[in-house]
C-alpha cells in the first residue's frame, strides 16, 4: 500500500496525517488517494479513504487461502 498526493507524488511515511487525512507534516501537500497492487496481478485498488484500501486489500490477501 502506497499514499500519494493530488500530483501523483508518494506521500512518505514521515508525512503524518489526522485520521481525516489532512497533513501534519509541514511540506506536505495532502494525502489525496491510497493504493494497493497485489502481486498476483488480478487485484489493485486506489481510493481516497486508506482504511478502506487496507481493509479491501486484507479481503484479497485472504481470497489466496482458499
Amino acid at each position: 500500500m502506497t499514499n500519494h498526493h493530488a500530483d501523483g507524488t508518494g506521500c512518505p511515511a514521515d508525512h503524518k496525517h489526522t485520521s481525516s487525512g489532512k497533513p501534519l507534516h509541514p511540506d506536505c501537500p495532502g494525502r489525496a488517494y491510497t493504493r494497493a497492487i497485489c502481486s498476483c496481478g488480478g487485484w489493485e485498488m486506489e481510493e481516497s479513504g486508506k482504511g478502506y484500501v487496507n481493509e479491501c486489500r486484507k479481503r484479497h490477501l485472504a481470497s489466496h487461502t482458499q
